[in-house]
């Protein structure tokens, strides 16, 4: 298998099938991994990887570097991909491919406190490459994968070479200006304004009308009339105990 070259700055570290890179990601940065470590595994089905950050800002600004990597991916995809093929991204981390569920971002840090500066700081990437079952793809509209979608051509390193490429640009970005350029750029790829939604923030469920984003990419949820904001680290995962 050809191994990814990664950016200055950036190392690779490959697990096996059996193992999660997002989970390993959470557990090499808890016990000291460097930043720009990224954990993936050989693609198989599925295109799985972790990018570990070690973010010098408290956690409710620097989850946003969540939103960057969502702005990477969608950047490298469409590079690579052919022009009939849209990703667009989800405020809970989903990731559609023409409109149908195609993986997902997670996150997870060492802190849950917003005020908090974490430690570290975890982004994992789950791309489905083939179909997830043996049934027709009309009966399960919701899902899909590059196969369905006419994408099987792009090459997973390659892509997760850009995604590593096209984040950097964006974390650059978010440093050097703030967030207004990634607001400005997700906006156009958000697929969740004026639907509803349900989102689990800690042991909640929370359900309402998504209505857009703060500064910080929280989450304005109207409900029965009132407005309420969540914040982007409240469905932070927990990471390693």
């Amino acid at each position: 298998m050809i191994e990814p070259t990664f950016p200055p700055l950036f190392s690779a570290q490959r697990v096996g099938d059996s193992f999660d890179p997002f989970a390993r990601a959470c557990e090499q940065a808890e016990i000291g991994a460097d930043a720009g470590t990224v954990v993936y595994a050989p693609p198989g089905n599925q295109l799985r990887a972790a990018m570990i950050f070690a973010p010098d800002i408290p956690l409710r600004e620097a989850v946003a570097v969540r939103i960057a990597c969502g702005l990477g991916f969608q950047n490298a995809f469409g590079a690579l991909a052919p022009p009939k093929a849209a990703v667009h991204l989800g405020w809970d981390g989903g990731i559609d491919l023409n409109g149908a569920s195609c993986g997902r971002f997670r996150f997870a840090a060492n802190t849950q406190d917003p005020q908090e500066i974490p430690g570290w700081l975890v982004v994992g990437l789950e791309v489905q490459l083939l179909p997830r079952s043996d049934l027709d793809p009309g009966l399960t509209p919701n899902d899909t994968s590059f196969f369905d979608e006419g994408c099987i051509e792009v090459e997973p390193i390659l892509l997760l070479e850009a995604w590593t490429r096209h984040t950097l640009h964006w974390i650059n970005r978010m440093t050097d200006e703030g967030n207004k350029p990634l607001h400005a750029e997700w906006e156009g790829l958000s697929r969740a304004t004026g639907e509803s939604l349900t989102v689990r923030a800690g042991n909640k469920r929370l359900h309402g009308e998504f209505v857009g984003v703060d500064e910080h990419f929280g989450m304005l949820m109207r409900r029965d009339g009132d407005v309420r904001l969540v914040g982007l680290h409240e469905i932070l995962e927990q990471g390693v105990a």
